[in-house]
């Protein structure tokens, strides 16, 4: 139901939710704060997040996800060298330089659907949860969705990761 109302929304509907989505997570004090940012790259039904790509790596480290087999490691941006990778998602291609988990200081977290007390329903692999669950996890975890994505409360099992804040925006 979520992916249906997300692919829903007009091209510049989408545009216009991920630009205000992306403005309130730069206004928040821990993404000034945070010298490395861990961002996710969309899929379709996903906010769009390449205007922060490219606005956040002027003055920040970025990182983004690649996965590899049942694993998911962040590495440098750098736009030039993206490939399509798994789940058709743009990821860092071959050469990237890996960042290891104890540098990202906030993380931002794509999701399927999130509560008000930070759980998150992800797509199911457990990536995310996976990676946040390391040891050397220190960043501020902020999960990122569209308004109708945000829901009263949802299952939560022993190994999944709350998010530290869920920023949404709406309509």
């Amino acid at each position: 139901m979520m992916k249906r109302r997300n692919l829903a929304l007009a091209g510049d509907v989408r545009r216009r939710m991920s630009e205000q989505l992306i403005g309130r997570i730069g206004e928040l004090p821990e993404f000034a704060a945070a010298r490395c940012v861990g961002l996710f790259c969309a899929l379709p039904d996903e906010p769009d997040m390449t205007a922060a790509l490219a606005a956040w790596s002027c003055g920040k480290r970025v990182v983004v996800p690649r996965v590899e087999g049942e694993t998911m490691q962040f590495y440098d941006y750098d736009r030039a060298t993206m490939v399509c990778g798994a789940f058709g998602i743009a990821e860092p291609g071959a050469g990237a330089r890996v960042c290891r988990p104890e540098e990202i200081e906030l993380v931002v977290v794509p999701g399927v659907a999130f509560d008000r007390c930070g759980a998150r329903l992800g797509r199911g692999k457990g990536f995310y949860d996976r990676y946040l669950s390391q040891s050397g996890v220190r960043a501020v975890k902020i999960g990122a969705c569209y308004a109708h994505q945000l829901v009263e409360a949802l299952p939560v099992e022993p190994h999944d990761v709350r998010m530290d804040r869920v920023v949404c925006v709406g309509e």
